[in-house]
């Protein structure tokens, strides 16, 4: 797993434009997913999601997916899952002090985005994880929060 999560941080740039296609179709599909209803899609996309996300990025599933803010490196392989930055241990050779066969994920993080083309957002805070959400499908809460906002805005007018 940790030779194809170094890959996908290498390939970040490629894999942000196929997720963001992937997004766009999971957006207009948002409709359908609300009619048949989130709950009950959250066990088959979990499934899927956890397959996927698992074998690229070493998902842990925590519900509150940071990867496209990220460099596409889970901030969550991190042993002490520091979500907003390297902890004060990391190696001169860039490798995790709690193992230091592993790189930082922090350090893998920065040269991700840096592909991607986006140094901005991963300049950003993340909140802390929400420890309710573990095991939660992140691209059924993204559509959900898409149709959350959709409403809320039609709600205005």
């Amino acid at each position: 797993m940790y030779f194809v999560r170094r890959w996908s941080v290498r390939h970040a740039g490629k894999l942000s434009r196929v997720y963001r296609v992937f997004e766009a179709l999971l957006f207009l599909s948002t409709p359908l997913l609300k009619l048949t209803g989130f709950s009950r899609l959250e066990r088959p996309t979990r499934f899927i999601e956890r397959g996927a996300k698992g074998l690229l990025f070493d998902c842990r599933m925590c519900g509150q997916c940071a990867l496209t803010r990220t460099g596409l490196s889970c901030p969550m392989n991190c042993p002490k899952e520091m979500r907003n930055g390297p902890c004060g241990g990391v190696r001169p050779d860039g490798n995790c002090e709690v193992k230091p066969g592993m790189r930082c994920v922090w350090v893998e993080a920065w040269r991700g985005a840096a592909r991607m083309g986006d140094l901005e957002t991963i300049a950003g805070i993340e909140p802390p994880v929400d420890h309710r959400l573990w095991g939660r499908s992140s691209w059924l809460a993204v559509a959900r929060e898409r149709t959350e906002k959709k409403q809320a805005g039609d709600a205005k007018r």
